[in-house]
């Protein structure tokens, strides 16, 4: 018999099930790479994640026979329906078997909880942080998740939401390339040099994860005011700023994180990130003891870096800027001489003029992740 199960955040053993559940599903799948338990229980503790400080949503459980089949979270995130003047309501961590009666049952629940606050369209996978990785996995399966900045799922997932009446909302597609393709060309070259001497840009360099860190508030406020144009936009708060930023730089390498400065203002950003994947995998799930010194090593021997972050405040954007970003990548990745891989994480498909660079480098979309929507009101 199936059930669902609402999720008492406050109850130990409810919370380990939920989280529990995706490790177990997963464990025997090659490409997966587990989230650390501590990153995998914080969206559940309702004090210390700021998506609840402004915001509401709930945790469900699908369970047959009293053992868990399928998991989900709805939540409407209010700033964002607020700024866009929408009705609009969002799931994240959708896991099941694949049956469709188990997946029905969870988003019947999704849809109940949506309409009874007076909601009228559920998209998603849609996470609760400004970092959490958007959509699911339509095309790529083959290919190892990267990090935990992507979600990975079998392939039976994009049926089951087919199925339920989901359609197409935004693609977010990765590309991939080779580091030799960011050898930047002469025009591009000219273009940067041009921008920092009449347009008065600069790059800075960090000399060490401390001033990054120190500078982590300011680089969160630039990406916030960045994408106000993005589909996935809204005004962050300081607490979700600190959140995102401050965890996602745990991982980063100073020298692999670029601002462009217009005087002593931020005005763009370049974030890359080694690819530790295999350590995380290595590691399932757990930093201690061993986990956080074989993630510092991968960092050093990896051959693959991440770029899951780029842009310029809109003011900024056709005064060379963009050119300073590729240019400045394209010497950063090339001075490593550790890198034989690139992938661009995760560029939504409005992002029209990002999209065109990355195929003048030759980039191939390799990975498709899709997040849906239906129309319930």
């Amino acid at each position: 018999m199936l059930t669902i199960q609402k999720v008492d955040t406050n109850n130990k053993t409810h919370v380990k099930r939920f989280v529990q559940f995706y490790y177990d599903l997963y464990k025997n799948c090659p490409q997966w790479v587990p989230p650390l338990y501590l990153d995998a229980y914080l969206p559940l503790n309702r004090k210390k994640h700021p998506f609840f400080q402004h915001s509401e949503g709930d945790f469900f459980l699908a369970l047959r026979d009293g053992e868990v089949v399928g998991r989900i979270f709805v939540g409407e995130n209010k700033r964002f329906n607020q700024y866009h003047q929408t009705k609009k309501a969002q799931f994240y961590y959708f896991d099941c078997e694949n049956d469709f009666g188990t997946a029905q049952a969870l988003f019947d629940v999704v849809f109940d909880w949506s309409r009874a606050r007076g909601l009228d369209t559920v998209i998603g996978p849609k996470g609760l942080s400004p970092f959490d990785g958007y959509g699911i996995l339509v095309e790529g399966y083959e290919h190892r998740q990267m990090m935990t900045m992507t979600n990975y799922n079998y392939d039976y997932y994009p049926k089951l939401v087919e199925a339920l009446g989901f359609e197409k909302e935004v693609d977010f597609v990765s590309c991939y390339l080779p580091a030799e393709s960011f050898r930047i060309p002469e025009r591009i070259e000219r273009i940067a040099q041009w921008a920092m001497k009449r347009g008065h840009l600069w790059v800075k360099h960090f000399k060490s994860k401390k001033e990054l860190l120190s500078w982590a508030r300011r680089i969160g406020e630039t990406y916030n005011r960045t994408f106000i144009h993005n589909w996935e936009y809204y005004p962050f708060t300081p607490a979700e700023i600190d959140y995102a930023v401050q965890n996602v730089f745990m991982v980063a390498d100073h020298r692999l994180i670029k601002l462009i400065m217009h005087g002593d203002d931020i005005v763009g950003f370049l974030f890359a990130f080694p690819d530790v994947s295999a350590a995380l995998q290595r590691a399932k799930g757990r930093l201690f003891p061993f986990g956080i010194f074989d993630i510092l090593l991968e960092m050093r021997r990896t051959k693959t870096v991440s770029g899951n972050g780029m842009g310029i405040l809109p003011e900024f954007q056709g005064t060379g800027g963009n050119a300073l970003l590729y240019y400045e990548m394209g010497k950063t990745i090339l001075a490593f001489k550790q890198f034989e891989h690139v992938e661009m994480t995760q560029v939504a498909e409005t992002t029209q003029q990002m999209r065109a660079d990355l195929k003048n480098l030759n980039g191939v979309e390799y990975k498709n992740h899709r997040v849906y929507r239906k129309v319930i009101g």
